[in-house]
């Protein structure tokens, strides 16, 4: 029984990790990451900062989104 339940629980993370990516939640900390890597040193932008680039790059160069 144990380990139906060990294996439910993995396909649920596993589910609620590929929403998260579907959804951009976790664009954020990749960018974060991604900067450490290419830009030691410097300052990233701020979350909101993040989001509103992010946005704002998204209306200038709409890529087949739903809304």
């Amino acid at each position: 029984m144990n380990h139906a339940l060990a294996r439910a629980r993995e396909g649920w993370h596993g589910f609620v990790w590929f929403f998260k990516g579907m959804m951009g939640e976790n664009a954020y900390r990749d960018y974060l990451d991604f900067h450490r890597r290419t830009h030691p040193g410097a300052t990233p932008m701020t979350e909101r900062e993040f989001w509103r680039d992010k946005t704002d790059r998204q209306d200038r160069n709409p890529e087949g989104r739903c809304c």
